[in-house]
């Protein structure tokens, strides 16, 4: 009897020894989720999660989700998934930011027009693959109120393809298959912040 309850104060002893730093360094954490406006107008489903660990960094986790397609075969799918180290110059979730990322996912997309004549071949054929890279980032948040602010970001880095070429229409044989290596933007953003605590 006495030896069961020495192996159970010494749990709840153990227990305490854990619980008790993590409950400090939880104090003045805060947490959001946010959306990015700008991706969704690409109709793409998106959220981020992100949270203080000190008091001028930050760890977001954010990615997208494009299931859908349109008339005529067209369509932008994907998924992505995003996640970032943030540091703030003032004070978490404050002012400006300088980030790094990573990122990864899949996409199928074609028959579509994209402006500013970005990939034209994308309204001719098909092309599937995944991606995967990362960059560096800078961003500011203006806080609305203690509950909201609006943050805008933009990344450059580098992406690695890989890439299947397939001709215009729903069913055709495969014409080639390549890597590609891209340097340019890599994160671009307007997102609405809502604060969890």
């Amino acid at each position: 009897m006495e030896m069961a309850l020495t192996i159970k104060r010494k749990k709840e002893a153990m227990l305490l020894y854990i619980l008790l730093p993590l409950s400090l360094t939880a104090y003045g954490q805060k947490a959001s989720l946010k959306t990015n406006l700008l991706y969704g107008a690409t109709t793409t489903v998106n959220g981020a999660f992100e949270i203080g660990i000190s008091s001028k960094s930050s760890i977001e986790l954010s990615g997208g989700w494009n299931p859908w397609k349109f008339a005529d075969n067209k369509q932008l799918r994907h998924y992505l998934v995003q996640p970032e180290f943030r540091w703030w110059f003032c004070e978490t979730f404050n002012g400006s930011f300088m980030g790094v990322h990573l990122l990864g996912g899949e996409y199928n997309a074609g028959e579509i027009k994209l402006p500013m004549g970005i990939f034209k071949s994308l309204k001719d054929y098909r092309y599937e693959g995944y991606y995967y890279g990362g960059g560096a980032s800078v961003g500011h948040q203006w806080i609305l109120n203690k509950r909201w602010s609006v943050e805008s970001i933009l990344g450059v880095g580098y992406i690695r393809t890989h890439i299947d070429k397939y001709p215009f229409g729903k069913c055709g044989k495969k014409l080639s298959t390549d890597d590609k290596n891209y340097f340019g933007p890599t994160k671009t953003g307007v997102s609405l912040t809502y604060y969890l605590w």
